[in-house]
């Protein structure tokens, strides 16, 4: 099995590229202290929302980061540092968070942040605002606040305090959620948030344009500008880098990095993204565990790494990846090898001896996950199975898929806050977040005891617990936690890997 870097080693990446729109003029090795320039990136996803606090999709989530901050935020080793509150302390029995706000810090347009901001953003996200937007998805971890509550402190700071009903020491990873003005009515068309670029424009399947925030608290961006350039397909995108008109790329396959030698400097990294041929656990035959089983002895994971991505990636055996360190149980990913013969005997104890056919549902802007989907297909005939293919819109994918469970299988990468809880959310019983209707008392109940208890120990034990019921019940197939390779212009430097999915633009510099 094959690992690629793990959260210690995710900073080290600077991407390169020969050819770009850039208008930089540094020379090679040189960094450009005093910033400057623009940059096009590629994404292949339009935005779901300009709205943080309704976006969906991680390909949002991953521009929207450049405009927004919580309380805290992620840095490239994966703490979680301090951003628009300077200091924060959690009591030892996890009910209590305080937080200290940095002063002076000003939203976009101008309006000072005050604890009035902080408190109104997290009851909006919380779900606890009097007149709540059907359109926020809430963030169920938020639910154990009981009070939130603003004081001064004697240095003459705000300072915002969160007391909860239940204990949870996960919730910091929870408290990354963008703090908006509470008074401010146009975020779904001109947001306003507190990062290191300002929003300019956004046109539907074209583009989302940035500029520096000059009025950032902290180390401001170096580059003036920067365009999020909406791709329909990775391959679309691909025409457009070889065109010269990217400046930066995260999602080449591995024959398109091969194309890009010698123009493109390629690197590795990780999506951090749990990827999986995700069943619906509702449905024939999937409602029976021992198809799903032989699924899971059918699909050879690390031929899909080979093929895909010449042999990069993580392999995984259940609903963590290796990013969560401590969390994390590598043992899972040897559960179900490979093996031809065990799929079939299990599908003919289940009633399959002759197979069956299915359809595999994939958002068709993801080309890496339909490139997999290529490959499961060929694999599954080995045993019998017929899959089709089936790829749909991004937008048709998250009503048909994810909001009303409309289907048999599909190949999608889910991501998650930096708390074991949150990539697990989606197994709870009854979670609207729970799109492949897996039904488990014990791991439910295991999964509360999880979040509340404050013993560092027993929460790993719960966590490896609940990957163990996931592996156990072949929930889906598990298959990886995808590489990510990624074309940089090489007059650029600083694009930085995260252990969240996010490009992060402030730390990219003209050489």
């Amino acid at each position: 099995m094959k690992k690629i870097m793990t959260i210690s080693l995710l900073l080290a990446a600077v991407l390169t590229i020969l050819t770009g729109c850039s208008d930089g003029t540094k020379k090679d090795g040189e960094k450009n202290t005093s910033g400057g320039g623009s940059v096009v990136v590629g994404i292949t996803q339009d935005l779901d929302s300009l709205d943080p606090h309704k976006a969906v999709a991680a390909g949002t989530k991953e521009v929207l980061y450049n405009i927004f901050e919580g309380l805290v935020k992620p840095d490239k080793d994966g703490n979680l540092v301090a951003a628009v509150a300077e200091s924060y302390q959690v009591s030892e029995d996890g009910m209590t968070y305080t937080f200290v706000l940095r002063p002076n810090v000003t939203f976009h347009n101008g309006k000072t942040v005050t604890a009035e901001d902080v408190i109104y953003s997290l009851k909006r996200s919380a779900g606890l605002l009097d007149t709540s937007d059907p359109e926020v998805q809430v963030v169920a971890a938020l639910s154990v606040i009981q009070t939130i509550e603003s004081s001064t402190n004697g240095e003459g700071k705000e300072v915002v305090t969160i007391q909860l009903s239940t204990p949870n020491t996960e919730l910091l990873g929870y408290l990354t959620c963008s703090i908006l003005p509470c008074d401010y009515t146009e975020q779904a068309a001109k947001p306003v948030g507190t990062g290191p670029f300002a929003f300019v424009s956004y046109t539907p399947m074209d583009s989302v344009v940035l500029e520096r925030n000059e009025s950032y608290y902290g180390q401001k961006a170096h580059l003036e500008k920067v365009t999020f350039k909406i791709s329909e397909s990775t391959d679309a995108a691909f025409v457009e880098l070889l065109g010269g008109n990217i400046d930066i790329f995260p999602y080449l396959t591995e024959d398109q990095a091969a194309q890009l030698q010698g123009q493109y400097n390629i690197e590795i990294g990780d999506m951090s993204l749990v990827q999986g041929l995700f069943l619906n656990n509702a449905v024939e035959p999937f409602n029976d565990p021992l198809v799903r089983q032989a699924m899971c002895h059918a699909v050879d994971r690390q031929g899909i790494l080979d093929m895909i991505s010449g042999g990069h990636g993580t392999v995984i055996g259940s609903g963590v990846y290796a990013s969560f360190g401590a969390y994390y149980d590598a043992s899972l990913a040897d559960k179900y090898e490979y093996d031809v013969e065990k799929a079939k005997e299990l599908l003919a104890e289940a009633g399959y001896a002759d197979g069956f056919s299915f359809t595999i549902v994939v958002p068709s802007n993801y080309s890496y996950h339909v490139s997999t989907a290529q490959v499961i297909v060929e694999q599954l005939k080995k045993v019998g199975i017929e899959a089709k293919i089936q790829q749909i819109e991004w937008a048709s994918w998250l009503s048909d898929v994810y909001t009303d469970h409309n289907f048999e299988a599909t190949i999608i990468g889910l991501d998650s806050q930096l708390a074991p809880s949150d990539i697990l959310k989606y197994y709870i019983s009854g979670s609207p977040k729970n799109f492949i209707n897996y039904e488990n008392a014990a791991f439910t109940e295991t999964y509360q005891k999880a979040m509340q208890t404050v013993d560092t120990e027993l929460k790993k034990q719960y966590y490896k617990e609940l990957q163990a019921f996931l592996a156990d019940d072949a929930a889906s197939v598990f298959i990886q936690s995808p590489a990510l390779l990624v074309a940089v212009n090489p007059a650029l430097g600083g694009y930085t890997f995260y252990p969240v999915y996010v490009q992060d633009m402030a730390s990219v510099y003209y050489k």
